[in-house]
């Protein structure tokens, strides 16, 4: 009778708890150890007396099919687990009345403009044409076709498949879709693809954005991450409890298909014996014996050694030249007038070349900033008035610099000024109550999660070798296996739990093969997955 192998995951974030969910679900003995008292990784909560928890990680659901199947596949509901509120409006937009807000036919803004996206492409279409102009509306039809497009190409041939090397790639799509390996325009930047698509530089910037859900710059990142568009027209969701929901609700699951999630246990040092692993050592002291370990952290962390020295390996590093995005948040009850806010608004500067140069080029945060704002309790339409206090979270890129800059109250302050300075600028007047005020820099994100100097991402999408240069499940060590947002298929909660599903897959493989182990190859070979 063959004994019950015991599988460790590393980190309680989305790509660990989806691994232990789906390893479990197949009847492995999974131990999950995690440093923090509680489960999530990034997906994190500040809560003040009186009110409810507010998120200040991740704050959007999409690509809600990834975690049906994954509690399908386990025999369970999401919608048993979490309550789901799909958005009608997707997000709302605004811009600061200046010489480079144009209006419709060009002509000059003279008031702060505002554009809301809908989950129903009409809808959008209209408001676009009144927006701009009825031909900038019809190429937002186009635009969305694109986007379709290029996710149906990219979906099962890279986001959802093991991590392929350029020439994998190629194959996978030629073989059932060969018409596509031009049209979703690999080898072109995300703003040059915008630039040809739409005439009015408002709506560039708009879809720009898609590019810093990556924590790219539209500048640099690929034209494929237009395919986010095809992503939130098939539903973005809010979390009843917040996002922090989600994790909580991956971990019982898990839990109830008997996975054991250990708390408030860093795990100090993953064990090897020549190249193969045989556990891991928590900071206790504690030894736990494994088969197999699942890493679910940044890579980057592997490369400094700090977790053994064995592990310290220059083909898992990230060089901080090619960090993704930090960001500086705010995380409070507030008063906001003159601007009826969506639950997802944004705030767009009037020099977005210049707020990413700031960030990739110069190294420091913006002067005139893009602000998102996380509004919960507004109504998911958005169309009624909200007056008093209520819960926000507010965002602006930075550059991953928490390890070598200060970032100090100093510099928190000025980019506070700036935050409201822009809001006033589109209409909106916001009153902060320091009493119910957490921030946050790229200092406390390099805390929270050390190696990353505060990079929320890992690697950034920059080029269309970025998509290849993450590292995929499988690892050089024997029964060492990776997940989490800096690798394949990248950041962002789906794909995170996609990476789960993939070394939760490369294990279960290995374990059934008579040979049970295949070395992987470094970067730029064979597949690593």
């Amino acid at each position: 009778m063959q004994r019950e192998r015991q599988v460790i995951v590393i980190g309680a974030g989305i790509g660990g708890l989806a691994t232990a969910l789906e390893l479990a679900g197949q009847g492995q003995a999974v131990t999950v150890c995690e440093a923090a008292d509680e489960v999530g990784g990034k997906l994190r909560q500040v809560t003040f007396e009186g009110h409810e928890g507010i998120d200040c990680g991740p704050t959007v659901f999409t690509m809600r099919w990834v975690f049906d199947e994954l509690f399908e596949r386990a025999g369970l509901s999401l919608d048993a687990a979490l309550k789901l509120a799909r958005l009608p409006l997707l997000a709302r937009h605004f811009w600061p009345a200046a010489a480079g807000n144009t209006g419709p036919a060009g002509h000059p803004g003279t008031k702060p403009a505002s554009l809301d996206l809908f989950a129903d492409e009409a809808r959008s279409v209209d408001a676009i044409a009144a927006f701009a102009s009825p031909a900038e509306g019809r190429r937002y039809q186009a635009f969305c076709a694109q986007a379709r497009r290029t996710f149906e190409t990219l979906n099962t041939t890279y986001m959802a498949a093991s991590r392929p090397t350029m020439p994998q790639l190629v194959y996978r799509i030629a073989r059932n879709r060969p018409a596509d390996l031009t049209a979703i325009h690999p080898f072109q930047t995300l703003w040059r693809a915008l630039e040809r698509q739409f005439h009015d530089p408002r709506l560039r910037q708009l879809f720009g954005r898609y590019a810093t859900y990556c924590g790219a710059s539209p500048y640099q990142a690929p034209a494929t991450l237009s395919l986010i568009a095809h992503v939130e027209s098939c539903g973005v969701w809010l979390v009843e409890g917040g996002m922090k929901r989600l994790a909580t609700a991956m971990a019982q699951a898990a839990q109830d298909r008997g996975a054991h999630i250990r708390t408030g246990a860093p795990v100090e040092e993953i064990l090897i014996q020549g190249t193969k692993v045989i556990g891991v050592r928590l900071r206790s002291g504690e030894r736990l014996s494994a088969d197999a370990v699942i890493y679910n952290g940044d890579v980057n962390a592997l490369a400094q050694g700090r977790l053994g020295r064995a592990l310290a390996d220059p083909a898992f590093a990230i060089p901080p030249r090619a960090r993704s995005q930090s960001a500086m948040t705010w995380t409070m009850i507030g008063d906001v007038e003159g601007a009826d806010l969506a639950p997802h608004t944004v705030f767009f500067s009037d020099d977005y070349r210049a707020e990413f140069d700031d960030v990739f080029r110069r190294g420091h945060a913006p002067v005139n900033p893009t602000v998102y704002v996380h509004a919960p309790d507004r109504p998911a339409d958005a169309e009624a008035p909200h007056a008093g206090p209520e819960r926000l979270f507010a965002l602006i890129n930075a550059p991953a610099n928490g390890d070598t800059a200060q970032n100090d109250a100093e510099e928190l302050d000025r980019c506070q000024r700036s935050l409201l300075t822009l809001l006033k600028r589109c209409g909106a007047s916001l009153r902060l109550h320091p009493q119910h005020l957490v921030r946050s820099s790229p200092t406390d994100f390099n805390h929270r999660f050390p190696a990353t100097g505060g990079a929320l991402y890992g690697r950034a999408t920059h080029g269309w070798r970025s998509s290849f240069q993450r590292r995929g499940s499988r690892t050089s060590f024997e029964g060492l296996y990776l997940a989490g947002g800096s690798v394949h298929p990248g950041p962002g909660v789906p794909m995170a739990a996609l990476s789960g599903r993939l070394a939760a897959k490369s294990l279960l493989s290995d374990f059934r093969s008579p040979v049970q182990y295949r070395r992987a190859a470094t970067i730029g070979g064979t597949s690593t997955a």
